[in-house]
């Protein structure tokens, strides 16, 4: 057992790794290093709630004096500049050390800006942290025009946030549809028509050119095309890099993230890694991948602690994912890149129905829009291995609850 565990991230991940450590009886020393100064937090609100209402805290996802009662440091706003594997010893910012035994690392992710002309104009930004949350609220509240980059979660749920603050806003998609890397066309096609119901400008099939700025400050967003749209804010949401600079300069394996095996130890057995910055081999995918939520960072703590501990519990939770855009909530459970067929539960007329996805006759993925009913017996359905048949999960009037409760009774 390592004398003393050092953790670097403080999203969910890093502060779920600490808890389980000491719920597993950890007794070692053990320190989160974070670069935010706050202690960490919820952080899908920083794209709602937090934006819309300046009284809006965050919310932390453990109080300080949960930190305290379980004699875990925190080293808020310091970086860690490097890694020495050989000595043990960690390098901050500031120029002090920290030795471990054992390391954790969650470093998650940075947005990615694209390489544009006027990128760095006052006014254009990207949301990560809070400090970045903070930026845009207090810039949302004199804007007047808004023009956010990147059809995704992240652009789509600060779009529909700025469209109730009753904002101009346009939203610059470069693909055919949105959301298009994670959900269904069906359901790409119903957040289109609700965001332009908003009165929000969508343009597809558009890429920006460049940022044009009056005095160093944003005042229009020029198209690739060549066409100009009037701002005085422009938000960044096309995607995020994975923060493993750091681990691959100390020599630990990195590609498309850190690389860990299926218990979240990297190439160096006393150090582990999980969340954003993960790259992990999918057993049902078969191939590797990196997921963006709070679901996997979690999970993938429990299990990296569970590795620190000595018990090896290879990762194999089910992901899912969701975003609440104005007042509908978007739910997935699964992953639908191996889907061959989908079928559609309930009607987009009502404003709630689901996307169930295929791979041959296995269920693989749903995509549920205000059923959050469907998406929970969906995790539960997947979690099991159990596949509806695809005409069974279009009829509303079969019970699909029933058939998870008769495999739990063992008929």
């Amino acid at each position: 057992m390592p004398k003393s565990i050092a953790i670097i991230g403080g999203g969910h991940g890093g502060s779920q790794v600490a808890a389980s450590l000491r719920d597993g009886g950890y007794d070692g020393a053990l320190t989160l290093v974070t670069a935010e100064t706050d202690i960490p937090y919820q952080r899908p609100p920083l794209s709602k709630a937090f934006l819309k209402d300046p009284k809006h805290d965050l919310l932390p996802l453990r109080p300080a004096s949960f930190y305290e009662k379980n004699s875990i440091e925190l080293r808020l706003g310091a970086r860690v500049e490097a890694i020495d594997l050989r000595a043990r010893r960690l390098t901050l910012a500031d120029g002090g050390t920290l030795a471990f035994d054992a390391l954790a690392l969650a470093p998650g992710a940075r947005p990615r800006l694209p390489r544009i002309e006027g990128i760095g104009f006052d006014g254009v930004f990207a949301l990560r942290e809070s400090a970045d949350a903070r930026a845009i609220r207090e810039r949302l509240i004199s804007a007047s025009d808004v023009v956010v980059v990147g059809g995704g979660f992240i652009g789509l749920e600060i779009a529909s946030t700025a469209r109730l603050l009753g904002k101009t806003v346009t939203v610059l998609e470069a693909a055919d549809r949105l959301m298009g890397r994670v959900v269904a066309r069906e359901i790409s096609a119903h957040f289109l028509g609700l965001h332009r119901g908003w009165g929000t400008d969508v343009r597809l099939d558009t890429a920006i050119g460049r940022v044009i700025g009056e005095e160093g400050r944003v005042a229009a967003v020029e198209t690739a095309a060549g066409d100009r749209i009037p701002a005085d804010m422009v938000l960044i949401g096309i995607g995020v890099i994975p923060n493993s600079e750091v681990a691959g300069a100390a020599g630990i394996q990195v590609e498309n993230g850190i690389v860990v095996d299926d218990f979240m130890a990297t190439s160096v057995p006393e150090i582990v890694a999980f969340g954003d910055a993960a790259n992990f081999h999918h057993w049902d995918l078969q191939r590797r991948v990196r997921l963006e939520s709070v679901q996997n960072a979690v999970d993938q703590a429990k299990t990296a602690a569970a590795t620190l501990l000595g018990k090896h519990e290879a990762y194999r939770a089910v992901p899912w994912f969701w975003s609440d855009q104005g007042d509908v909530k978007l739910q997935m459970v699964g992953l639908p890149f191996s889907a061959t067929r989908s079928i559609r539960r309930g009607s987009p007329d009502s404003g709630a129905f689901s996307i169930f996805h295929y791979a041959g006759d296995r269920l693989v993925a749903i995509d549920s829009v205000n059923r959050a009913a469907d998406h929970m017996i969906g995790r539960r359905l997947i979690g099991a291995g159990i596949s509806p048949p695809p005409e069974v999960a279009a009829d509303e009037g079969a019970d699909l609850k029933a058939m998870v409760a008769g495999v739990s009774a063992g008929h």
